[in-house]
């Protein structure tokens, strides 16, 4: 990703389900974690999909975070998001030797959390009001090589939360 392919997001940002921030925020990321930000393009130019991450935490909290992954819906169900998860895993595991992967997904977007079930992460908590404090949002999870007995996944007790409680990892959330 560089610079210029913010100003072409638009026909992948267009849906209900697709957080979109400002551009600072995308500077930010891309000026931080470089390797965590990728897109996807089509044999013509076109922008079809992107994921942007982070690394935080400390110890056995250490992990990769999914901050946004989003497909273009014309290039959806190509198998593309699942390309970008594990991309995102693989630099998490390989480059900065996380213990897990976390996301946070609206608890009424049952696409994007029937995917992820697939792809091996599981519901570790339910954050009260995450978005705007009107939805509330699953923490999903999913273990990495530095955590061959998955403890990273085991849930959280109570599993909902309010925004800033109950979180071992000291993200806020």
């Amino acid at each position: 990703m560089t610079c210029d392919d913010l100003l072409r997001m638009n026909n992948v940002n267009l849906d209900q389900y697709t957080e979109t921030y400002n551009q600072g925020f995308y500077l930010q990321y891309l000026a931080q974690w470089p390797e965590y930000f990728v897109v996807n393009d089509s044999p013509d130019g076109r922008m079809m999909g992107y994921v942007i991450g982070k690394v935080e935490g400390k110890n056995q909290n250490w992990h990769g975070h999914v901050s946004a992954v989003t497909v273009a819906p014309e290039a959806r169900r190509l198998g593309m998001a699942r390309n970008l998860m594990d991309y995102l895993e693989d630099v998490s595991d390989e480059n900065h030797q996380a213990h897990f992967v976390d996301l946070y997904v609206r608890i009424s977007n049952s696409v994007a959390i029937n995917m992820y079930k697939k792809l091996g992460y599981i519901i570790y908590r339910q954050i009260i009001g995450y978005y705007s404090g009107t939805e509330d949002a699953y923490d999903m999870r999913k273990a990495l090589a530095r955590d061959p007995g998955k403890l990273s996944e085991v849930p959280l007790n109570p599993l909902r939360v309010k925004p800033g409680v109950g979180s071992p990892s000291g993200d806020g959330c």
